[in-house]
C-alpha cells in the first residue's frame, strides 16, 4: 500500500496542509498571496510550487484539487501558472516553478505556465497515473510502471526511460527519484548534493524530492533523508509514526498518523511554524 503526500506540500518559502474536513492550512511567506487559502473548501489534494534558493527566486503559488475534479490556485501568476479555473475532471495536481500540471481521469495531462525548457510538453502523455514537477522538468508514471520526463536534462534528471515497476515519482531541482512497487528507490540526476543516494533504501511507502535533498517514509513510520543538510532539513532520524512527507527548497514536513506535524530545516519565513496544525489527513 503506497501513500502519497497530497495532504502536504512544501514550497520555497511556504508550507501547505490539507485537513480532513477539506479545508487548507498554509504558513510562510505571503508576498505573492501563496498562503491565501483560508476560503478553500472540499479540497482533496494540495501542491506548492517549489524552486531552488537563488537571488531571483522565491515567489510561489499553491494549487488545490477539489473533490469534483476542479482546481483552485493562488499566488504568483507571472507565467499563467494559476490559470486553472477551466480545468475539469482532474484527479491529481503538481506544481513546479512557474507551472502547474493536472492529471485527468483518462490518463492525459494538462499543463499551464512556463515551458521555455519544454517542461510543459506533456500533451502527448498517455496512461499516466502519477506526476511531479521539478524546477525545470516534469515527470510522470504510466499505468505499466514506466516513467516519462520532459524539460531540462542538463544533469540527467530526465534519464528515466529505463525505469520499470514504479509506484510513485518525484522531481527536485536537478534530480528525480522514483519509488518502485517493491519498496526500493531509484534516482537520476545531479549526484553532487547526495540527493540521489537512495539506492540502499528499503521498505519505502512514500517519498518526496526537495531542491537538493530527498526524504522517504518507511512502512514502520520512520523517515529517511539524503542530500544537502545545510539547514538541518535532513535531521529527521528521530521522527516516528509518520505517514507522509514533503520536501521544500530547504525544509521538510512530516505528517503523523494522528494528524499533527513535525518539521525540520529553514524557518526564515515561518514555513516551519506548523505546531498548531491538527487534523491534517491523507485523502
Amino acid at each position: 500500500m503506497f501513500a502519497n503526500s497530497s495532504a502536504l506540500a512544501a514550497g520555497r518559502r511556504h508550507s501547505v496542509g490539507r485537513r480532513r474536513d477539506g479545508t487548507v492550512l498554509a504558513v510562510g511567506d505571503t508576498a505573492a498571496a501563496e498562503c491565501h487559502v483560508e476560503r478553500w473548501e472540499d479540497v482533496v489534494a494540495v501542491a506548492a510550487g517549489n524552486v531552488h534558493v537563488a537571488t531571483n527566486t522565491g515567489r510561489s503559488h499553491t494549487v488545490g484539487l477539489r473533490s469534483d475534479g476542479t482546481v483552485l490556485a493562488t499566488g504568483w501568476n507571472g507565467d499563467g501558472q494559476c490559470d486553472v479555473a477551466g480545468w475539469q475532471g482532474v484527479t491529481a495536481v503538481a506544481a513546479g516553478w512557474r507551472r502547474t500540471l493536472g492529471l485527468l481521469a483518462n490518463g492525459n495531462v494538462l499543463a499551464v505556465g512556463r515551458s521555455s525548457e519544454g517542461q510543459c510538453d506533456v500533451r502527448s502523455w498517455r496512461e499516466v497515473v502519477a506526476l511531479s514537477c521539478g524546477d525545470w522538468h516534469s515527470v510522470g508514471v504510466r499505468s505499466d510502471g514506466s516513467a516519462l520526463a520532459v524539460g531540462n536534462d542538463r544533469r540527467g534528471q530526465c534519464a528515466v526511460e529505463g525505469w520499470r515497476g514504479l509506484a510513485a515519482i518525484s522531481a527536485g531541482y536537478l534530480h528525480t527519484v522514483g519509488l518502485r512497487a517493491d519498496g526500493r528507490a531509484v534516482a537520476t540526476g545531479d549526484r553532487g548534493t547526495g540527493a540521489c543516494a537512495v539506492e540502499e533504501w528499503e521498505d519505502v511507502v512514500a517519498l518526496d524530492a526537495g531542491s537538493y535533498h530527498t526524504v522517504g517514509v518507511t512502512a514502520s513510520g520512520r523517515v529517511l533523508a539524503a542530500g544537502d543538510n545545510s539547514h538541518g532539513q535532513c535531521e529527521v532520524g528521530g521522527w516516528r509514526d509518520i505517514v507522509a512527507v514533503a520536501a521544500g527548497a530547504t525544509h521538510t514536513l512530516g505528517l503523523r498518523a494522528d494528524g499533527t506535524m513535525v518539521t525540520a530545516g529553514n524557518n526564515a519565513d515561518g514555513q516551519c511554524e506548523v505546531d498548531a496544525w491538527s487534523g491534517v489527513q491523507l485523502p
